[in-house]
């Protein structure tokens, strides 16, 4: 064997079914053979082969199809495997008399494996137990798998080795593939939908001078040509809005936001987030569009609009339930929050019944806490939570009825949220009130304080019309339509901690820790 260029390809730090496999890549080289060529001549995916199989126009013509070898069965101077590639699998027949010379004894026999990536040319055949077969004349090498395959790995049943080696995840286990195409039908679902409704699909800066739009920490980097710190975006809002001032009607965006917070089984600090920005509609309109959409999605995801989720029956067709948050947390809690319309009080009464309030949370946070914690885990079925405080939602227009509330509304369901929405405040004078207020809380101690965007306020004075504005993670969206229960299993790559040498985890933010997405 040569000689090792790095410890991950040292002998003493491999298996034996490794240092075989660098052995037999070592033997093809010796041999003459290429085992990782720059290009392929493919004819057929393996779709395309059965399908031209069935119309009957396969004729003796040989086709030429490539994919990885997951089961090789060797029987004297017959072999018969597997070859699977993205569209499905198809069955090989090789005959020692019908490769070139030398080839099955010294190459297919002695140094192929498991795993490995090969181009086979030959007609279609169906074979006497009648499995539509490609009948091998040539063998092309493409890629050497030097690591054993995953089918018997013990690691893809561990969830941190699943999600930290997706690659072998998604190797050994289909269904967890299957997951993230869905996921691909949902996202085109969602632009369908939005498209077909006359918005238009935007982008917007991921990387800007002064984060907002939401309630969380962002992500800071810095720009060495400018020498000037940048924020990794947490919403996409106050740029679509800024579209609307400029004269579009109808705008959305589908893309990652990026909070610096915990993480938790519907928390991960990178995420996609769906966003719509409608003119002349408030949150009653995009109430009524977000049912529209959801169910649209489930159509296209399953074929109707009752899915089951972790044992669960949810039905998505409209009308979805409206429910007052006031209503809600009453009927869940015994407190009627408007009867302490102060944090003092309020974090009196809740901890008169037994809660827990956080000594430094405002009223509004006071109440949405109620919310989170004894409301949002038992709202199954959907169900909008209408009429916020004013106090969490600096970016939405104030009630007509009650100047402590706005106009907003959080979708939930299986027991958690999947979007928040609101009539957008469209005042430039009242909207630099709040975002004064929240410069104040931030100035003591809240670390989710919106900042004061003054071009924000400048485009808003050019005049922004009502506008309905909405926001959805897909992630959990996903979650819901693939009946998972954590958002690791819908993001192919899921945030981990990192592993020190040794295989221990660093120490650093912890698991299951609540944030604001």
């Amino acid at each position: 064997m040569s000689e090792s260029i790095h410890p991950i390809f040292e002998p003493a730090n491999l298996s034996d079914q490794e240092r075989s496999r660098l052995h037999n890549l070592e033997a093809l080289v010796a041999a003459g053979i290429e085992p990782y060529p720059a290009r392929v001549k493919r004819t057929h995916t393996v779709a395309d082969a059965r399908a031209l199989f069935e119309r009957g126009d396969a004729g003796e013509d040989a086709v030429t199809v490539t994919g990885r070898i997951k089961r090789m069965r060797i029987m004297g101077k017959m072999s018969f495997a597997d070859l699977e590639d993205g569209t499905g699998s198809i069955q090989l027949v090789l005959r020692k008399d019908s490769l070139p010379a030398n080839f099955y004894d010294d190459v297919w026999k002695k140094l192929i494996d498991l795993g490995d990536f090969v181009g086979a040319t030959g007609p279609l055949v169906v074979t006497k137990t009648g499995e539509l077969s490609v009948d091998v004349r040539e063998v092309q090498f493409l890629s050497k798998a030097l690591k054993p395959m995953p089918d018997k790995w013990h690691g893809v049943r561990d969830q941190e080795k699943r999600y930290r080696r997706r690659y072998v995840d998604l190797l050994a286990n289909p269904p967890v593939r299957d997951i993230f195409r869905t996921r691909a039908v949902i996202v085109r679902a969602l632009r369908d939908f939005l498209d077909g409704e006359g918005f238009l699909e935007v982008e917007t800066p991921i990387l800007q001078p002064l984060y907002g739009g939401a309630a969380a920490r962002p992500f800071v980097t810095h720009h060495n040509q400018l020498h000037q710190d940048l924020y990794l975006r947490i919403s996409f809002e106050l740029y679509l809005k800024r579209l609307i001032v400029g004269g579009y009607d109808r705008v959305y965006e589908i893309g990652r936001d990026f909070r610096n917070e915990g993480v938790s089984f519907k928390h991960n600090p990178e995420f996609t987030q769906l966003e719509f920005y409608e003119a002349y509609a408030d949150y009653q309109d995009v109430m009524r569009r977000t049912e529209e959409m959801v169910a649209h999605v489930a159509r296209q995801v399953t074929g109707g609009t009752t899915i089951t989720w972790q044992g669960h029956t949810v039905d998505l067709t409209p009308p979805w339930r409206r429910l007052p948050l006031r209503e809600a947390i009453l009927e869940a809690t015994d407190i009627d929050y408007e009867a302490y319309p102060d944090a003092e009080s309020l974090a009196a009464e809740m901890r008169r019944l037994g809660h827990d309030p956080d000594p430094r949370s405002n009223w509004g946070k006071l109440v949405d806490s109620l919310m989170a914690k004894h409301v949002e885990p038992h709202l199954i079925q959907p169900t909008f939570l209408t009429d916020y405080p004013l106090d969490v939602s600096p970016l939405a227009k104030g009630s007509p009825d009650d100047p402590r509330l706005v106009e907003r509304f959080e979708g939930f369901m299986v027991g958690m949220e999947i979007c928040n929405a609101f009539s957008e405040l469209n005042d430039p004078i009242d909207q630099l009130r709040r975002f004064i207020d929240e410069a104040y809380r931030a100035r003591h101690g809240d670390e989710e304080a919106h900042p004061v965007d003054e071009d924000y306020i400048e485009a808003l004075s050019y005049g922004m019309p009502p506008t309905g504005g909405f926001g959805m993670g897909v992630d959990r969206l996903t979650m819901i339509l693939t009946d998972t229960d954590t958002i690791r299993e819908v993001i192919l790559f899921p945030h981990l901690r990192t592993i020190r040498e040794g295989g221990e985890e660093e120490e650093g933010a912890g698991e299951d820790v609540p944030s604001a997405q």
